[in-house]
Order: structure tokens, then C-alpha cells, then sequence
């Protein structure tokens, strides 16, 4: 009888490796799927053979390398989308502000040397019209951008939430499954970490396996948003300090939802959205604002020292937005601030973060948030702080409480605002003395060209050149990045093949070793059943 069993363990063996072989055939081409091997061992005694396992190749190490790195690659290629926008936006020689601010200061050229011609004049106003509606573009589209990166990052926070659910409850399978079978269905383990895979595109996760197997995932700062069978939800909030502003909300064990600081998520589409907008879309819509505010002051300051051809002092020629200012949504006093521009020279691409360190005095810490630069200033007779360029006025400055906090954005979004105010050709003040063919204000208008106005140190033209530079210089450094995270993403994947990959070769002729395995092991039972006839035919 032993060689009937031992026969029989054999065709079991065979038929496990088998089968274990037409499944690795079958899902070649499955996403997630990771080689089965079947292992066999010998019965104790000697009695044939017995399959101690089919064992899926997966190596943690490898595919931790390799989330690590698709998560630096998937925020990369996240940001490239963007900010290629913008540089392809910024260089377009055609359609760019360098020619067009070019094309006023020549119209303006064209007036000194003919200051009562209203052909001239005329060429100003349409100069200045089709600057300001191109001012007018540039900003609508940076803040569409934004607008779409706020949705992008409802919709990421949205996926991830996803995910985490069904890893959560892909734990509770597997534990299940290893309560009832005492091991897990490699295809749930393989589902399991495919969903991490996935997870770790949209977001930088950290994996924790526990004694039990069971998976645990962090982010940030070790915020856990799977704990087993548990998740923590994240939620796309207003941030409180700039409601504009789409950030990332977090449920933390007691329900509390943290608004999290935008720095601690990293990694995946979610992190290079959130880079993005604060590393390029801020400085670059910061810098338009700052190159449209020193033009529109600087030629409305020069504009209103001459006269025009009805004898009055010459008006503004530009109108344009003016300094936002937010008061934190968790502030417990009542106070709000406002701003207006102040001396331009001293105007920066800069957002400020104003906190009251002493509201008895009005005494407040400034953070210039692009640099991270704190200084104190405290409020004048008149509740008022000057500084960068703007002064800021406080209403309410007796509801002022220690800590509370507000955030100005001197140039944000003010180019949206920029417009010619000046329709009527002898409305412009080409003259000091009024007389007709007085073009003393138009020569000091055309000076202006080459004037230091942006932040004291820079001409328009200049700006604008470093603000394209800038842009430029971003993209390719974010280009390069992304090909070289790519070629590495590649080598880790093709290595995690090299292991965990079905090869059809290999495959093809484990289906032929198997066959003849199962047809030997149905010889010896064919043996076995002709030496049982023989021994019966001598009874």
C-alpha cells in the first residue's frame, strides 16, 4: 500500500505545481500579480512527497524602493504638468508682456516727438489698453490654475481616502483568512499591495507590517490614515488663514479634523500639486503682481505731475488691484486688517504672515513667508503698520488677541485689476506747462522704460526677463529630475520583474517537467496496482 500512497502524494504534488504553473500563465499580464512557486517536501517516514507551500515571490524591500521612488516620480511628473503651463505661457515671444511694454513706451515715444498730434495720443491709449487686457489674461490664467489645482487636490484627497478604505479592509480579509485557513490567498496579499503601489503615487506613505502581517500606513509626520481594519480620513478644506486656498484636512482618533501644514505632505501627485503652487504658481503670480503694480504706480505718479491739453493736472492713467488681506478663521479676537500700496521701490513678490505677539502694546511678529524672514513692528497712533511697500491698517485693534494671526498678500491677484483709465487722447498729460507742444512729462513718461521701479532694483523689462528666466530655469530642473527618478523607477521595476515577473519560457517548460512528473507518479501507481494483481494471482 505504501506505493500506492507515495504514488498519490505525487500526483497531488504534480497537480498543485500544475496548477500553480497555469496560473502564473494566465495572469501574466495582470497588473499586481506576483509569480507563484510551489514548494514540495518530503512525508515524514519516506513516504512520498508533500507541497509545503505555493509561495508568492515578493520582495518587501524591492517594492518599498520602489513606491519610494514611483512617489518622488508621480510628483515630478505632477508638477511638470503645471508648470509647463506656465513656462509655455511666460516664453511665447508673440504673445508675452516684454513686447507688449515694449510697444507702450514706444507709443509714448511717438507722443514726445509729437505731443499734439491726437494720432499719437491715440497710440498711447491703445498701447495702454491692449497692456492692460494682457496683464488682465496673464492673471486670469495663473488664477485658473489655481483654481484647478484646489479641484485636482479635492479629487487626489478624494482617491487616496479610496484606497485607504479598501486596504483597510483588505486587512480584515486577510486576518480573517488567516483565522479560519491559517494563511491568506495570495491573490488578496497581491491585491493588498498593489493598492499601496497605487496609494503611493498619489501620496507619500509609510508601511509598517505588523507581527500579524496586518498593514499600517502613515503620512506626514506619522498622521496614520490605516490601522489595520481603521481608517483616518483626509478632507479637502478651506486653509484657514487664506480661504482661497485648498489644503489638506486630517481626522485625527478622536474625530478632530487638523488642518495640516502644506510642507509635511510629500511625495505623489498630491504633494507635487501642493509643491507646485507654493514653490512656483505663488512666486510667479507674486511677480506679475509686483511688475504690474510698479508699472501702473510708477506711470500714474509721473502722469499726475504733468497737465493736459485742457490745462488739469493729469490723472491716473492705470487702475489696479489693491493688497488682500485675510484674517485666520481660528483667530479669537474680532479684529480684520486692510492694506494699500505704499512706496512701490520698496514692493515685494511676498506674502506676509502678520501674529500678534503683544496686544496690549500692538506689537506684531511679520513673517515674509517666501523667505521664512521674521521681524516685529508694532501699530502707530494711527493702528497702523508700514512696511514692504504697503501700509496696514487695523480695525478693531482693541479686540486684538495674543496669537491671533492674518496673512496679506501685497501683489496677489492685483494685475487682474490693472485697466487704461484714459479714453480721451487730451486727457493725457504729455506737458509740464500745458501749452500744446510741451512733451516734458511724455519724456520723463518714456524715462520710466529704463527706471528702477520693481522692488528698487529692478526695470520692468528686467523683471519680467528674471520672471521668464525664473520659470524656465524651474521647468528644466523639475524635466531633468523627473527623467532621471523615471530611469530609476525603471530599474527598480525591472529588477521586482526579474523576481516576482512571470517568464512564458520558464513557465512553459515547468507545464512539460510537471506533466511528466504527474505521468511518472501515474506509473508507480500503475506498478503498484500490477505487483498487488501479482500477489493476489499467487494466492
Amino acid at each position: 500500500m505504501s506505493m500506492f500512497s507515495i504514488g498519490l502524494s505525487g500526483l497531488n504534488a504534480a497537480q498543485i505545481a500544475l496548477n500553480t504553473t497555469s496560473n502564473n500563465i494566465s495572469n501574466v499580464y495582470t497588473e499586481g500579480y506576483n509569480r507563484e512557486l510551489t514548494l514540495l517536501g518530503e512525508r515524514s517516514g519516506g513516504l512520498g512527497v508533500q507541497v509545503n507551500d505555493v509561495q508568492r515571490q515578493f520582495d518587501d524591500f524591492v517594492a518599498n524602493q520602489l513606491n519610494g521612488v514611483s512617489s518622488t516620480a508621480s510628483a515630478l511628473a505632477s508638477y511638470e504638468v503645471q508648470v509647463s503651463q506656465i513656462d509655455d505661457l511666460l516664453a511665447d515671444s508673440d504673445a508675452g508682456l516684454a513686447p507688449l511694454i515694449q510697444n507702450f513706451f514706444s507709443s509714448i515715444e511717438d507722443l514726445t516727438a509729437a505731443p499734439s498730434d491726437p494720432a499719437a495720443r491715440q497710440g498711447v491709449i491703445g498701447a495702454a489698453d491692449t497692456l492692460s487686457a494682457q496683464f488682465r489674461a496673464f492673471d486670469d490664467y495663473l488664477q485658473d490654475m489655481r483654481e484647478g489645482v484646489n479641484d485636482q487636490i479635492a479629487d487626489e484627497i478624494t482617491q487616496i481616502n479610496n484606497t485607504a478604505e479598501q486596504i483597510a479592509s483588505l486587512n480584515r480579509e486577510i486576518a480573517l483568512a488567516k483565522a479560519k485557513h491559517g494563511e491568506a490567498p495570495n491573490s488578496l496579499l497581491n491585491q493588498r499591495d498593489q493598492l499601496v503601489a497605487d496609494l503611493s503615487e498619489r501620496i507619500d506613505v509609510q508601511l509598517t507590517v505588523q507581527e500579524s502581517g496586518t498593514y499600517n500606513l502613515s503620512i506626514g509626520n506619522g498622521q496614520p490614515i490605516v490601522a489595520g481594519s481603521q481608517t483616518f480620513s483626509l478632507e479637502a478644506i478651506d486653509s484657514a488663514a487664506d480661504p482661497s486656498r485648498t489644503v489638506v484636512g486630517y481626522h485625527d482618533s478622536a474625530g478632530n479634523l487638523i488642518e495640516l501644514k502644506e510642507g509635511m505632505i510629500s511625495g505623489g501627485s498630491l504633494g507635487g500639486l501642493l509643491t507646485f503652487r507654493s514653490e512656483t504658481l505663488d512666486k510667479t503670480q507674486n511677480q506679475l503682481g509686483q511688475l504690474a503694480v510698479s508699472l501702473a504706480l510708477g506711470v500714474n505718479q509721473q502722469h499726475n505731475a504733468g497737465v493736459d491739453q485742457y490745462g488739469n493736472p493729469g490723472t491716473d492713467m492705470f487702475a489696479i488691484g489693491q493688497p488682500r488681506t485675510f484674517s485666520n478663521a481660528d483667530n479669537s479676537g474680532t479684529a480684520t486688517i486692510s492694506a494699500v500700496f505704499d512706496d512701490i521701490t520698496q514692493l515685494t513678490a511676498s506674502d506676509f504672515e502678520l501674529t500678534v505677539t503683544d496686544a496690549a502694546t500692538g506689537q506684531f511678529e511679520i513673517t515674509r513667508l517666501d523667505t521664512g524672514d521674521t521681524f516685529t513692528a508694532t501699530l502707530d497712533a494711527s493702528d497702523q503698520l508700514t512696511f514692504g511697500g504697503v501700509v496696514v491698517t487695523v480695525t478693531g485693534a482693541a479686540s486684538l488677541v495674543d496669537g491671533d494671526s492674518f496673512q496679506l498678500q501685497p501683489v496677489r491677484n492685483v494685475a487682474s485689476g490693472m485697466e487704461n483709465l484714459i479714453q480721451d487722447g487730451a486727457e493725457i498729460a504729455a506737458g509740464l506747462g500745458g501749452g500744446s507742444g510741451d512733451n516734458e512729462n511724455a519724456l520723463a513718461l518714456q524715462q520710466l522704460q529704463n527706471a528702477q521701479l520693481v522692488g528698487g532694483s529692478a526695470t520692468l523689462n528686467g523683471a519680467y526677463a528674471a520672471m521668464v528666466s525664473d520659470v524656465g530655469n524651474r521647468t528644466n530642473i523639475v524635466q531633468v529630475n523627473l527623467e532621471a527618478q523615471e530611469g530609476l523607477t525603471e530599474q527598480l521595476r525591472a529588477l521586482q520583474l526579474s523576481d516576482s515577473g512571470v517568464n512564458l519560457d520558464e513557465e512553459a517548460a515547468n507545464l512539460i517537467r510537471y506533466q511528466q512528473y504527474y505521468q511518472a507518479n501515474a506509473q508507480v501507481i500503475q506498478t503498484a496496482a500490477t505487483v498487488m494483481d501479482a500477489i493476489l494471482g499467487l494466492r
